[in-house]
């Protein structure tokens, strides 16, 4: 049987983590991928462009954890391929330039 490690609540650094320059919604990562995708585009959430928003998807999906169910999990993965494949779309448009 494996041993459950008791971790204390202060070892929850990511909680504090706040940045001044991302600002989603409250309820955003709830939402429907595209819906999500959607938000994480706008230039008020992501001021760095899509890629920002790329990796607060990912960095929610970190934190979550096993926390997150299976469903969940999937509809945060697919808005992040949605903003992958819009990234490429703007890489291949800027290339025929």
């Amino acid at each position: 049987m494996a041993k459950k490690r008791n971790r204390p609540a202060t070892r929850r650094w990511v909680r504090r983590v706040t940045t001044d320059s991302t600002h989603p919604p409250a309820g955003t990562f709830k939402g429907s991928a595209a819906q999500l995708a959607r938000t994480m585009a706008r230039k008020d959430v992501s001021p760095r462009g899509i890629g920002s928003g790329i990796r607060m998807i990912q960095y929610f999906l970190n934190r979550g954890g096993r926390n997150l169910s299976a469903t969940r999990r999937a509809e945060l993965e697919r808005a992040k391929r949605i903003l992958q494949r819009r990234v490429r779309a703007r890489k291949k448009t800027a290339k025929k330039r």
